[in-house]
């Protein structure tokens, strides 16, 4: 089974210097540019993915679960928040699910159920590196190739397993 990214969708966006302006202005506005660029991300990288929001800012009309480029969109419940249902798809998709959240609490039970987490700003400099990379044909004539040294520079020191282990998710993306 492949990686399932579940997205905190608002504490992206307010963690984004660009989103937050949108979402600051309106809130649906904020929604659906965050939406665009998973869109975008999603054709370059097809991995499952849920965006999960509080229901309590969902518009009226908004059904609890929906797709939208291919991004399963996920509305709270009234009276359960976010971060509840984000906690219950970790712990049902354990080791296999990758979050997206900057909230430490979130970050810990996501951790716990055995899901690997990462933080909001990573992810969007990830998303935003991967669509520019993806409109690319590779190097043109006028770019200068560089060349890079592999000559080591120090004593290597190799990781804890499990901080290995979610770099290798993280690496997926």
């Amino acid at each position: 089974m492949g990686l399932h990214l579940i997205i905190d969708g608002y504490n992206l966006i307010r963690q984004s210097a660009v989103l937050g302006r949108i979402d600051r202005r309106d809130i649906t506005a904020g929604r659906e540019a965050l939406l665009k660029r998973l869109g975008a991300y999603r054709r370059l990288k097809p991995h499952a993915m849920t965006v999960v929001f509080d229901g309590a800012g969902a518009p009226d009309a908004t059904p609890e679960r929906d797709r939208v480029m291919g991004v399963r969109v996920v509305f709270s419940r009234h009276g359960e928040t976010a971060d509840a249902v984000i906690a219950r798809m970790a712990r049902h998709d354990g080791e296999r699910a990758l979050v997206v959240t900057s909230d430490r609490g979130l970050a810990r039970a996501v951790e716990s159920a055995g899901a690997t987490v990462l933080d909001a700003l990573e992810f969007e400099s990830r998303v935003a590196m991967a669509v520019a990379l993806g409109g690319d044909d590779g190097p043109r004539d006028d770019d200068p190739v560089r060349r890079v040294s592999t000559r080591k520079k120090g004593e290597g020191r190799r990781l804890p397993k499990r901080e290995r282990q979610a770099l290798k998710k993280a690496s997926k993306l």
